[in-house]
Formats: C-alpha cells, structure tokens, sequence
C-alpha cells in the first residue's frame, strides 16, 4: 500500500519491497523515483503558490523550506529520514514516470543515487555475461576467491570510468576546437549503410555538406575523411609527420605482421631508414648496366624487352577476323595478355628473370596476387568491429593463405639470391636490396634490414608494380578506342619523334607532350586509386579548425580532387589538352594536382616508374598497331569499387601499322 509520508514510502521502497529495482541498496528511493517525486513536488509546489499570498511573507518562506525538505531530505544511517515532514501531504498518484531530463522543479540527484545505480547496473551486466559466455554466475565463482559482486562492478565501474577519462581527456585540452561535423551514426553499425557499393563517391557527396573534413564512424572504427586538394596538401605536405602513420587495422596486420614499408602503422626513425634503404636500391637498379641491348639501364632494357613481346603476344592470340575481311582487324580481350606482360616486367625487376607465359608457377603468382588484392579490396569486418578478430571470416583465412604461400615464392628466390649475390653484378632490386644491407653493416652506426624485412618490401614493389600499371594500361585502352582522336595524335607523334626504325624509349617521354597529357588525363578521369591507403594521425592535430585526436584513421579521397569542378571546370569532359599550354607543352603545375600516387611521406616510392613504364607499353603498343573498338560493343567507363577499380571487360580490334 502507498503511504501519504515521504519518508515512510521511500523507506517502504527500499526495504522488501516487491519492485526491488527501484531501491538503492538500502539508500532510499532509486534516480527514477527521485526524479518523479521532485516532478510531483514541484507541481504541488506550484499549485499552493496562489494560497500562500494571503499568509503574508512569513508564510511563503516557511512554505519554500518545507518544499526544500521535501525534496532533498537527510540521509542519517542508509535511510532517507524526513525531518519538519508533511503530515497532510496527499498520496502521490500512479502513473507513468516523468520524462527523464532536467525540468523547472527537478531537482539534482544526489551524487550517491546515481552511482548506485551505476553499481547495480555493472552488477547486472556481469551476471549476465558471465551466464552467457561461461555457463556459470557470480554467485558460483566469486565466494571461491574471497570476491564479492559489488567490488567486481565497482572495480569495472572504475576501469570504464578511467578508460573514459583518458579518451576524453584530449578533447577537453581542445575544446575551442570543434571535431569534424559529418553524418549522425547509427548504434553499432555506425555509418556503414549509408556508404553504398562506391564509397568515394559517398564521401564525395557529403563533401557537399559537410566541407573537406569531416568524420564518419564505420562499425566502431571513425574515420577522418579529407577532400579537397589544398587541404589534403596541407595535410601530407605541410603537417606531413602528423598524417603519416597507418592505422592499427587487423588485416594490415595479417598482410605483414609489422614489416611492411606501406602497410607497417610504426611511424619514425626505423620507417624512415627502411624507406631510405628501398630509394637507394631502386636508384641503384636504374644506374645498372643494361645486359646488351641499346638500352640505358637494366630498367629500361626489361620494360622494352617485354613491351615489344606484348605486341607479339596480342598478335598471336587475336582470334581470325571473321568473314568481313582482314581489313576489319583481330579481335582479343587485352587483360590476359597485360597481366602477363607487366608481371614479367615485375618478376624480371624483382628477381633479373621472365617466365614463359605458360609457366605454371607464374602463373600461379599471378593468381594468387590477383586474389590477395581482391579480398583486401573488399575489406574486412575485423576492421570495423573488432569482435570478428576472433571469429575470422573465410575470406580472412584464405588471405592468409595466400600471403603464406606468396612468402614462400619470395623466400625461394631471396635465398637463392643470398646464395649466387655478387656486389659487382646487380642483376635486380632484390641484389641492390642485399648490397644496400651490407654496406650498412660495414658501418658500425648502420642498420641493416632483416631478411624478413626484405622479403616484404619486395612484395611491396611487386604488388605495387603490378596491379597499379595493369589497371593504368586497361584504362588507357579503353580510352583509346572510345575517343579515336586522340589515339590519330599518338601516332603522330610516334611517327614525328620514333620513327619505325626503332622501339620506343624512356627519353622519348619528354619528347611527346600530347602522349604524357594523355596519360595524365586518364589517370584523372578514370581515378581508379580512387583512396589512398588508409593513414593515420601521429599526434593530436588541427586541421582547418578542426581536432583530430592521435591515432584516428584517415581517409584521402583522390577521386573528389581528380573531379573537383572548381580545380578542373569540365571535369566530367575526357579532354588531354587540358594539360597542354599554348605553346603545347605540358603544363607541371596542373600536372601535380592529378592525385593517383598519394602525396607526403606516404607517396608511393616508384611512381616515377610507374609512369616510365605505362609510356613505354603504350607506345610500343600503338608504335606497332592500331586498336578499334568492335562493331556493335558498347564500351562502359564506370567500375566497381576496389583498392585498384579496373574497367569492365572489352575487346578489342588490332591491326598492325608496320
């Protein structure tokens, strides 16, 4: 039965009653309670206002006490004992409980209330995980060590608060910085569904709204996402350092375990030197003597080599032209032959040997790199919720298969290069990797990479050099074939500056404006490196205005700067004498903001061949034929969403020009 004295009921409430949740062990009425009775109160309050003018001041002010008792009371030995009570007071009615939230007579809880409720709360959720997870409860294991509930909730209790504490210390510090705006997240699963399938072009849109930075929260992981070339120059340029980690991403970790120069998270003087070390090979393979071709370097010797054996290739697989005539040309599906052609070249850089194309084992590299960088395409839910770290997902498992059996390769040749290593005779980017190594142990301040180290970074450079260039050279035939134009201006300006008495060569690049441009152009309109991968900030940061606390993962979206209106005007417009000046020069400084290679401390190391190598095959491609489209194929430049985004299948026609 409800009693009409305040105190009377909320002693009732917390001894034997029947609605146990409402108590506070012992304490008095429970936070929910003693919101709804000041509510009540404080109506009551109200409602005796208009009486209490005819009483005089005296009066009222007694008045005011008594609702002040009423409302807070004493607490004297775990009761809430009400002193100077309300003997006429009317029962409080049932009903639903006020909304939660301060209001005009809500008066504060005591500080007590709230953390025995916290307690019971803790308690609660112990219990009942335990009971879930392990079959057994607190009641069970607890008075075998001496342990009661409430001191494990309250020492939980204390580790969230601590935890909270040191989460949101950073953000006090800056709290004249406001974090990045960005959409609402929904509980759990954050902003993930409204992603979509083609995430750049999300982040693109919510640029509109929200400007070049703002934050998403994918699952349980935030993601600071950059737009919008200056600010993104500012960034990995200007406060480089700031942005340069990688973030603590669970499929980074199973693709290197730490090692890896582009995916290790470990940013400083060790990340630096490895970075050195690798330049140093690379320039050092360029110096190389070529093995007797007319070629300037050992690099170059093994792009031309291959390229001219590209053009054999197509020849050779182009299916018969059918009954309309020779003059209609061969028909073929590029990719096959592309991959091939520019693993070689990897193969050959990485280990100073080509496979024939039929070689199994190639062939099985191929594949199993194909697939590695498909699964990491499709990203992980390990990432996102880091539950699933334990419950890896089959794909996971079969990544890290592949990566076992991808190392295995690499530790094959790397050993048998351990083995037959000549300094005087750098045969490839594995023996400048080794020599590299050793002339940092002559050194006694040197530091040399372990041969762990080196198997990883040659996987870099092979992953690197292979899916980027043959997505580069997929799209530039598309291009080719769907705008012939321009394909009329290469020829002629293969035909001006090679002639066809000889292949085409890296110094033929700064020779042919129009063929740079076009490259250039497909690297921007296609974007198929749509985002960099991942960084991560090193230190608490501000960028325009805004705080980004240490260790947040961020997104730079190259796509949005190759489309950027404002930087390009007609931007949608496939057009490579935009990059041309008047005097039909390339222009560098429209070049620099064609972001497909990243920018900063990050940017890839062998971009610079990249672009050598994409040049040569393509000249030597269009040196030794001329590709159409096929009657009746429509040709589609949209692409799914991938670490690399390649074209949709195609065919194409050749015919040769020589």
């Amino acid at each position: 039965m409800r009693v009409k004295r305040l105190g009377q009921e909320r002693t009732q409430w917390s001894s034997g009653s029947k609605e146990p949740w409402r108590g506070l062990t012992g304490r008095g009425v429970g936070w929910l309670d003693f919101k709804r009775i000041g509510r009540r109160e404080g109506e009551r309050g109200r409602s005796e206002n208009a009486p209490a003018k005819e009483t005089g001041v005296k009066e009222r002010e007694r008045e005011r006490a008594m609702v002040k008792k009423r409302s807070y009371g004493n607490y004297e030995n775990g009761q809430n004992v009400q002193k100077g009570g309300t003997a006429g007071a009317e029962p409080i009615p049932d009903g639903p409980l006020p909304a939660l939230g301060p209001g005009p007579a809500s008066p504060a809880a005591p500080p007590i209330a709230y953390l025995s409720q916290c307690v019971h709360l803790i308690s609660v959720l112990v219990f009942a995980v335990m009971r879930l997870t392990f079959g057994i409860t607190p009641i069970e294991v607890l008075p075998c060590v001496g342990v009661s509930g409430v001191t494990v909730a309250l020492c939980v209790l204390a580790l969230l608060l601590v935890t909270l504490r040191g989460r949101e210390a950073p953000r006090r510090r800056h709290r004249s910085q406001p974090p990045p705006p960005g959409p609402t997240p929904w509980p759990l699963v954050g902003n993930l569904l409204q992603m979509g399938n083609q995430i750049h072009l999300s982040f693109t849109r919510l640029r509109l709204q929200y400007g070049d930075v703002f934050q998403v929260r994918l699952g349980s992981l935030t993601i600071v996402v950059l737009s919008g070339y200056a600010t993104i120059r500012q960034a990995l340029v200007r406060q480089g350092q700031a942005f340069a980690g990688r973030p603590d991403l669970f499929t980074f970790s199973a693709v290197a375990n730490g090692t890896s120069m582009t995916f290790s998270e470990k940013y400083g003087p060790a990340w630096t030197l490895h970075k050195k070390l690798c330049k140093h090979a690379l320039r050092s393979l360029s110096r190389a003597e070529p093995r007797g071709s007319e070629a300037t370097c050992l690099l170059e010797e093994h792009v031309c080599a291959e390229a001219a054996g590209l053009v054999e290739a197509m020849r050779e697989l182009a299916a018969p032209p059918g009954a309309e005539g020779e003059e209609e040309g061969r028909v073929l599906d590029p990719a096959s032959p592309l991959v091939t052609s520019v693993a070689n070249v990897v193969c050959a850089l990485c280990f100073g040997k080509r496979y024939d194309y039929n070689d199994e084992e190639f062939l099985n590299v191929v594949r199993i790199n194909n697939e590695v960088l498909r699964i990491f395409a499709a990203g992980n839910l390990a990432d996102f919720f880091p539950v699933f770290r334990y419950f890896p997902s089959p794909s996971l498992r079969k990544m890290v298969q592949h990566i076992r059996r991808m190392n295995g390769f690499m530790e094959r040749n790397i050993d048998e290069h351990m083995v037959t290593f000549d300094k005087n005779y750098i045969r490839d980017i594995t023996d400048a990797l080794i020599a590299v190594c050793e002339e940092r142990g002559e050194d006694q301040h040197g530091s040399m990479l372990s041969n762990t180290q080196i198997i990883h970074t040659v996987i870099d450079i092979f992953g690197a050099g292979f899916d980027t260039i043959i997505a580069g050279l997929q799209w530039s035939l598309l291009y080719l074939i769907k705008f012939p134009d321009t394909q009329e201006r290469i020829h002629q300006e293969i035909d001006e500056h090679i002639g066809s008495a000889r292949v085409p060569r890296f110094a033929d690049k700064s020779k042919m404006p129009f063929t740079e441009a076009f490259l250039y152009e497909v690297f921007r309109h296609a974007s198929y490196v749509p985002l960099t991968i991942p960084h991560c900030t090193t230190t608490n940061i501000t960028l325009n205005g805004y705080f980004i606390p240490k260790d947040t993962c961020v997104f730079i979206n190259q796509h949005q700067v190759n489309h950027d209106i404002d930087l390009w005007g007609d931007a949608d417009a496939f057009r490579p004498e935009r990059f041309l000046d008047r005097a039909g020069r390339l222009n560098k400084e429209l070049t620099e903001k064609v972001l497909i290679f990243g920018m900063g401390k990050r940017r890839c190391l062998g971009d610079g061949f990249a672009r050598l190598e994409m040049f040569v095959f393509l000249t030597t491609l269009l040196h030794g034929l001329h590709i159409q489209n096929v009657p009746g194929q429509e040709l589609d430049l949209d692409a799914e969403f991938g670490l690399t985004m390649k074209p949709r299948p195609y065919v194409i026609s050749i015919s040769s020009r020589l």
